[in-house]
């Protein structure tokens, strides 16, 4: 039985409705938020272990809720929408979002992705287990899945720490797009890989001195990305 509270933030009834039936059914704790104004009073008194948010909501719109999240902790992100251009996922996912579902989609393939993040963001014993890594200046801390450069910390999303971790723990070990998908999201067979570009950017304008020539978090072209210590 799982012990995770998900808030699901949905204006369509039909929606929101089969969305919960599923999660309760895979044995979440759910609440719903109609539009993004109630979201936004639940998440003032109390913060959950996962949010299923829908981009177009009234009163406050998604991308806007998803940057009033980030701005106060690392709570995964698994955004609906029935947009389908490229651009508004890569704006949603750089804003922060761990995840995205495109509508119509299959409510199996929805607690899927719930199951992978929730698993991820809440990190592995053998993560934990791990001292922490230093590489010039960056320092990468497993149990606090804390990051700092040159003493300066910066704040991670669940899915950045993790892909992070992962390349730092293999220095110059080359991974594909699809590898990364693989071990950090836990699935790979519904997400764009561009997630994966849209996540290494965000990672690099955080640890890197100039995101435009990568010290650490390198590209191999045509193959994928790798960790240079």
């Amino acid at each position: 039985m799982n012990t995770a509270r998900i808030l699901i933030v949905e204006d369509e009834p039909s929606i929101a409705e089969v969305v919960s039936l599923y999660l309760r059914r895979a044995g979440y704790q759910v609440q719903v938020a109609q539009d993004g104004q109630a979201a936004l009073d639940y998440l003032e008194d109390s913060m959950p272990d996962l949010i299923v948010l829908d981009l177009m909501l009234p009163k406050i719109d998604g991308l806007s809720l998803t940057r009033w999240i980030r701005d106060r902790g690392d709570v995964p992100i698994i955004m609906l929408t029935a947009r389908r251009d490229e651009s508004d996922r890569i704006a949603g996912l750089e804003m922060g979002a761990d995840d995205y579902v495109v509508k119509p989609f299959s409510p199996q393939e929805l607690v899927s992705r719930v199951r992978a993040v929730l698993r991820r963001s809440q990190g592995s014993a053998e993560a934990t287990a791990e001292t922490s890594l230093t590489f010039n200046g960056l320092m990468i801390d497993p149990l606090t899945r804390l990051v700092t450069v040159r003493e300066r910390e910066f704040i991670l999303t669940a899915k950045e720490f993790d892909m992070l971790w992962l390349l730092a723990r293999h220095p110059r070990q080359v991974f594909t797009r699809d590898q990364l998908l693989e071990n950090v999201w836990g699935i790979s067979e519904y997400i764009d890989p561009g997630t994966v570009t849209v996540h290494v950017r965000r990672l690099r304008e955080k640890i890197e001195a100039d995101p435009s020539n990568p010290e650490h978090l390198v590209t191999v072209w045509g193959v994928g990305y790798k960790f240079e210590p």
